[in-house]
């Protein structure tokens, strides 16, 4: 079992009945699941931030919550946040989202599977990921499909999202180590720390593939 860089807070030892409460939310639904927030919890200002922040912005808001779920995993595997891109929305799923859908992320332009609404989302993504640089032509196609209440949700997601899986990659950090014994939001294969140990040896693992920075930001 993986060891993390900063320890994780004991559930158990916590008194506050809203954080139990928001641990065990994360057990029972995941993104975030429990580990990360362990990490959080140091700082309970930290914990509500995150949490807070994830439920108003990511689960709910006002731009569409698949097209934030894609763009979650689009970061994932730019960055190669191994803990991040193995979870799944529980709510993106039950409103359609399939596993397939995750395929073609860091290819999407060329993609069949996504529309032009998600292509333009995960341009967006893209160039704030990678630092590219953006014209008129890019923000006309962004202002096309989406409000500009929208682009600031997608926007900001999209920042917060990046900037803590940057960090939570450093951590060493993994999956059924705090309140295991769940499964919620686990991608398929990686239910158990079992199967996630299986997964994560198979060649055709996703974190294998090293992504690469693209040198302009998509038309």
């Amino acid at each position: 079992m993986s060891k993390p860089r900063i320890s994780y807070i004991d559930p158990a030892t916590v008194k506050d009945p809203a954080m139990i409460a928001e641990f065990e939310r994360c057990a029972r639904e995941g993104t975030p699941r429990p580990e990360s927030q362990a990490i959080r919890a140091h700082v309970p200002a930290a914990f509500w931030s995150f949490a807070n922040t994830w439920r108003d912005v990511f689960k709910n808001g006002v731009a569409a919550h698949n097209i934030k779920e894609l763009c979650r995993i689009y970061v994932s595997r730019s960055v190669l946040c191994e803990f991040c891109g193995n979870q799944r929305s529980i709510k993106a799923a039950k409103s359609g989202l399939m596993e397939d859908d995750y395929a073609d992320l860091i290819n999407f332009e060329s993609s069949t599977r996504y529309d032009e609404r998600q292509k333009a989302a995960l341009a967006y993504a893209e160039a704030i990921t990678w630092d590219l640089p953006t014209d008129d032509a890019f923000w006309a196609r962004l202002h096309k499909h989406f409000s500009e209440p929208e682009l600031v949700e997608i926007g900001y997601f999209v920042a917060i999202t990046m900037g803590q899986q940057r960090w939570l990659r450093t951590l060493n950090i993994e999956h059924h180590q705090i309140l295991a014994g769940t499964d919620g939001s686990m991608a398929p294969g990686f239910e158990t720390a079992e199967a996630l140990e299986r997964s994560k040896q198979a060649a055709d693992y996703w974190a294998k593939i090293n992504a690469k920075p693209s040198t302009q930001a998509a038309e």
